[in-house]
């Protein structure tokens, strides 16, 4: 692929602009997500369009690389932002404003080597050469919560705790009716916003835990999955405020309690159709297949360094838990990490797919979904075969019998799974110097700056970033 975009033309700009403000659409909100994890936006007037497509709009370089505390690793320089018009949707939550995300350039017009969204079209491009199409899509958790008054600080981070309000601690500790009841108005006015969006909603539901709530969408290229989860989150936080409560995607609202995370589900196809059904391999599998998802497990200590980017991530991430705390696989176990989920009764060549569960909002989309690739294609390209699936949770077995099938538990902390990410070759070969030794600074630095700090705080540094 190109190192440079191609300004779009004076009249497509113009059309876009035209629709725009036939829509009441005056401001532009420039979306990226830096290596953190967290969503940045720069507001400009429409009026700026072309300017914007041919020029960018000049930003500080800190803007994509944040750590958790927002100090930034690349301090010097600027950035161009430059937004793709081909996903620019207006923003029905927030009347006279579209958003669009944007891709990074540095000031000479190639591009920057640390954009995300850089990383994940290159490894979508490797994907195509290599004869495959990968469909995506995030499962979205969040916590739902009633605005009150901030706690005292703890070491300079407010404790707004918020007092539960997706449903009572009794009623909401299984999908239940109850539980939907109390949530019925909210979910479908957000199933009509996400539509609104051009999202498509499958499902909506309460989680396995009070005040949580879920909800997965159609799948997209890997591209614009990553694109959806985005909005989707943004669109989450503005109904959640326009009934009274607020919304947390962290990892982990309060420690002990199960968390929320944000499993990828991914389906990979060739000229021939799914290379996860209809084959020869264990559950139907083909070689291809069976191959992609063989990388992803191998790397998926290192993945974590990109999934699951925040040392709260941590106090999810365990086992029996149903977070995928184990480097192994399965065809039923939720334990798993990765999970192979068969289709239907006449749909299964079309519905078969699978979902890394280790990943969780804190883990910036692009980077997900571009490390993920990367770690499949080379799988690919080394025919590897995948080791015994497993069934039930290897929480409940002894660590011999764990040892004897090779189930290994995925990192503890983000200093563990920084480390994993430092060895490995395939992720730093895909996202180049300038992306993994960024995103790996941040990590170190992350993980040892709250290497001692309480579950508590942690939870509470997370909380409403994400």
């Amino acid at each position: 692929m190109s190192a440079h975009r191609l300004p779009a033309t004076t009249a497509d700009v113009g059309h876009t602009m035209s629709a725009l403000k036939s829509k009441g659409v005056t401001m532009l909100a420039i979306g990226s997500v830096d290596d953190a994890g967290v969503s940045r936006v720069e507001g400009v007037p429409v009026e700026r369009l072309v300017h914007l497509t041919r020029e960018g709009l000049q930003v500080s370089r800190k803007l994509d690389g944040s750590a958790v505390d927002d100090s930034c690793g690349r301090r010097d320089g600027d950035l161009r932002l430059v937004p793709d018009l081909a996903r620019l949707v207006p923003l029905s939550e927030q009347p006279g404003w579209a958003w669009a995300p944007a891709d990074a350039f540095d000031l000479d017009g190639s591009r920057s080597g640390g954009c995300q969204r850089w990383f994940a079209a290159t490894q979508v491009a490797a994907a195509e050469a290599a004869g495959l199409s990968v469909r995506m899509a995030f499962e979205s958790e969040w916590s739902l919560v009633a605005p009150s008054s901030p706690s005292p600080s703890l070491n300079g981070t407010a404790m707004d705790e918020g007092r539960w309000a997706g449903a009572d601690h009794d009623a909401a500790t299984h999908p239940g009716q109850v539980g939907l009841g109390q949530v019925a108005e909210y979910g479908r006015e957000l199933v009509a916003t996400l539509g609104a969006l051009g999202l498509r909603v499958q499902q909506f539901h309460p989680e396995h835990a009070p005040a949580r709530l879920g909800l997965s969408v159609v799948g997209n290229g890997p591209l614009g999955a990553a694109d959806d989860v985005v909005l989707l989150r943004d669109a989450v936080r503005q109904v959640s405020a326009r009934h009274g409560r607020r919304a947390s995607f962290a990892p982990i609202v309060e420690p002990g309690a199960p968390g929320c995370g944000a499993r990828l589900r991914l389906s990979v196809h060739d000229a021939d159709g799914s290379t996860l059904a209809d084959g020869t391999r264990r559950y139907l599998m083909r070689p291809v297949g069976e191959a992609f998802l063989a990388g992803v497990l191998r790397e998926l200590p290192a993945l974590c360094a990109l999934g699951a980017a925040h040392p709260a991530s941590y106090l999810r991430l365990r086992p029996s838990q149903r977070a995928g705390a184990w480097q192994c696989w399965s065809r039923e176990s939720r334990e798993a990490a990765l999970r192979l989920v068969g289709g239907v009764i006449g749909t299964g060549k079309r519905s078969t797919h699978a979902e890394v569960r280790s990943f969780d909002a804190s883990g910036n989309p692009y980077l997900v979904v571009g490390g993920v690739l990367a770690a499949g294609l080379a799988g690919v390209r080394e025919e590897l075969r995948l080791p015994l699936d497993t069934c039930g949770d290897p929480g409940e077995l002894s660590d011999h019998e764990r040892a004897a099938a090779g189930i290994l538990r995925l990192p503890t902390s983000l200093t563990e799974t920084a480390e994993a990410f430092a060895d490995s070759s395939v992720l730093a070969e895909a996202m180049g110097e300038t992306l993994h030794g960024s995103v790996l600074a941040m990590r170190r630095a992350d993980g040892k700056r709250y290497s001692d700090t309480m579950p508590d705080h942690l939870a509470a540094l997370s909380r409403w970033r994400y």
